[in-house]
């Protein structure tokens, strides 16, 4: 048995989200979103370099002894998976591992609004997930897919870097493309999908130009796209897709966008006071067609009026959310302030809920 399983089954046991391992560090594990020490010695390089390439497939330790990086999957069978994160700091080597949980926890599970599920059963067009790391916005994705996966009969796709959620075929028939293993890159494989028959394409991420086209061409094409951003607020995601574009190309990609977006959800995550664990605050900006009309026309900045008055198109803005989560007793007053993007309102209703004590 690989020695650095005992740190995994510690890591799930105690609910812990993330395991890091460094040089000339005691090991450390988050826990409610805090990291916390693990009571063993300080690693030295060497030390943690057996361990960790105990588990490391032969071509993953070649990539990292050339980059000084790599990104893998690895799986504890019946604890976890892992998304996996090797790299060098002056210490030495040092690595991240996120589990994954192997329950893929639904919608309501989760506690997030029913309108998500309303997103898995879209015929065509392009949904993003989009927050900081960490957030949670691989979870809520796996969510919609798992709702789509049993209340439809398409093919869904998936392409990504690493495998996170395994998905076993339900409704659905699932393939999951894993890049650097199944495919040479995001683009690659979004090339060959449109020849693969897909009628849900999950990207894990858009992280450059042409994958952002390909990924919008699939969505104009008739076929529904998933995607993540690291964006925090939804009209800033619209913006930031725009403006890896060159300016002469912004014209024609306003346009494409506004035809295909369907929702953009914004997640930010919130450690809980009335219980243990953490708790997601969702903006939801929904592309109804006051929305794609502002797209189209270059004026993004009033997105954020029209999320304040579209509660009946299925929207919220973060600070409603924050502000609910505050007034119900879930979260704390400290953590709602900083993460507000209107302080002064969030201030309103703390001072309300403490009975003017604030």
């Amino acid at each position: 048995m690989a020695q650095i399983n005992a740190f995994f089954t510690m890591l799930h046991e105690y609910g812990g989200s993330d395991l890091h391992l460094a040089s000339g560090s005691q090991p450390l594990m988050r826990l409610r979103g805090q990291l916390t020490r693990i009571k063993y010695k300080v690693m030295a390089h060497e030390e943690l370099k057996t361990m960790l390439f105990e588990i490391t497939p032969e071509a993953k330790v070649k990539q990292f002894e050339e980059t000084g990086d790599v990104d893998f999957a690895h799986e504890l069978p019946g604890v976890a998976r892992y998304r996996v994160n090797f790299f060098m700091q002056h210490r030495g080597i040092a690595a991240v591992f996120r589990e994954i949980p192997q329950e893929i926890l639904s919608v309501e599970q989760l506690g997030l609004p029913a309108r998500l599920c309303e997103l898995a059963l879209l015929n065509k067009g392009l949904v993003l997930i989009t927050g900081p790391t960490g957030s949670g916005k691989s979870t809520t994705l796996a969510a919609i897919i798992d709702h789509a996966n049993k209340n439809r009969r398409d093919h869904i796709l998936t392409i990504e870097d690493p495998i996170e959620f395994v998905h076993q075929p339900q409704g659905c028939l699932v393939n999951q493309r894993e890049v650097g293993r199944d495919t040479s890159s995001f683009k690659a494989a979004l090339r060959g999908a449109l020849r693969e028959d897909p009628d849900i394409i999950l990207v894990g991420e858009m992280r450059d130009l042409e994958t952002i086209q390909l990924a919008l061409e699939a969505a104009e094409t008739g076929h529904l796209v998933f995607s993540t951003l690291h964006t925090q607020s939804a009209h800033k995601t619209v913006d930031r897709i725009i403006e890896v574009f060159p300016e002469d190309a912004q014209a024609q990609i306003r346009a494409s966008l506004a035809e295909s977006l369907r929702a953009v959800v914004s997640q930010t995550l919130f450690k809980r006071i009335d219980k243990p664990g953490r708790v997601a605050a969702l903006e939801i900006l929904m592309g109804i067609p006051s929305v794609r009309n502002l797209i189209r026309e270059g004026k993004t900045h009033q997105l954020p009026s029209v999320l304040q008055t579209g509660r009946e198109s299925g929207m919220q803005t973060l600070d409603d959310e924050i502000s609910r989560l505050l007034e119900t007793g879930v979260i704390a007053a400290e953590d709602a302030i900083v993460q507000a993007q209107n302080k002064e309102k969030v201030q309103a209703v703390i001072h309300r809920t403490d009975g003017g004590e604030r």
